[in-house]
């Protein structure tokens, strides 16, 4: 586990614990999110990423542990706590028969601090057209129109379920901006599970990564980033490496590459192998796919 700074979170689980009858367990989750930072987190499909969120937004019930949000209790401040969160999914939840007006309206019975103007704005920056219906809207629209509604009631927090998924790199540098004006308020944290970790690497402050419900590592990117390489060699040559600084292998045609946990200790020790800077799809590959020396 890599050591994260003493900080005021806003999201403080400790040993959060979900049971499915499939098998699968969410198992002791402690994940602090500092206040004013973004968190990105990873897995592959069935890590435990959607369940997470699910408990922290108290949609599913833990079996185990505690959570605070913004330091409240999701149980007990529900209310309190949906007033300060903004939410987006990896799909759209408006109705398609819905018109702009018609979110508008329910949104001002949702939120006592909803704002039109800030909406409009948003509308605008995104450029929607108000005067179609959500089903005339492209994936790209439905998920802009999304961000808007989180962003208009002046959350604290926001929390994304791959709101970047399926779209092109236009948009998608285009929706990462308006987090990261967002996030200009150090008042303004953003969890954000992506399988897309290009866009974790620019604009993430820390990584969490879940593997069969268990956290792997949660620390600040570039510290992660900066730890681990890739060293590459023949399957001979694999032999020589010492196991201790080796996390997961992957043998190839073409020689083995190695994911090694220390990359500057790596290069110390063998200075004549080609050791790389790991991308985070890198690592989550190694860990996922790779296999033990």
């Amino acid at each position: 586990m890599i050591n994260m700074p003493t900080e005021t979170y806003c999201i403080d689980t400790k040993n959060l614990t979900k049971r499915y009858s499939s098998g699968f367990t969410l198992d002791h989750l402690n994940l602090q999110v500092p206040t004013g930072r973004v968190m990105g987190l990873i897995g592959e499909n069935g890590a435990g990423k959607t369940t997470t969120l699910k408990l922290l937004l108290n949609l599913i019930k833990k079996e185990e542990g505690s959570i605070r949000l913004l330091g409240l209790d999701p149980e007990k401040n529900g209310d309190l706590i949906k007033e300060q969160i903004g939410v987006v999914f990896d799909e759209n939840h408006f109705h398609d028969s819905f018109s702009i007006m018609d979110i508008t309206k329910i949104m001002r019975g949702i939120y006592s601090n909803w704002d039109d103007a800030a909406f409009q704005r948003y509308l605008h920056a995104f450029q929607l057209p108000k005067d179609k219906k959500c089903k005339e809207f492209s994936r790209g629209m439905k998920m802009k129109l999304s961000i808007a509604v989180a962003l208009s009631h002046h959350p604290k927090l926001l929390i994304l379920d791959e709101a970047t998924s399926g779209l092109d790199p236009v948009v998608r540098d285009e929706i990462l901006s308006i987090f990261f004006d967002f996030i200009q308020d150090e008042s303004h944290t953003i969890l954000m599970s992506s399988h897309i970790t290009s866009d974790l690497e620019k604009i993430a402050d820390y990584i969490t990564f879940l593997h069969d419900g268990k956290v792997v590592f949660s620390g600040v990117k570039d510290d992660i980033m900066g730890q681990y390489g890739i060293l590459k060699c023949g399957s001979q040559e694999l032999d020589t490496i010492d196991s201790a600084l080796i996390v997961k292998i992957r043998k190839g045609s073409f020689g083995c590459e190695a994911l090694v946990k220390d990359k500057k200790a790596a290069r110390r020790r063998y200075p004549n192998y080609v050791i790389n800077n790991p991308s985070l799809e890198d690592i989550m590959v190694f860990y996922v796919k790779g296999e033990n020396k």
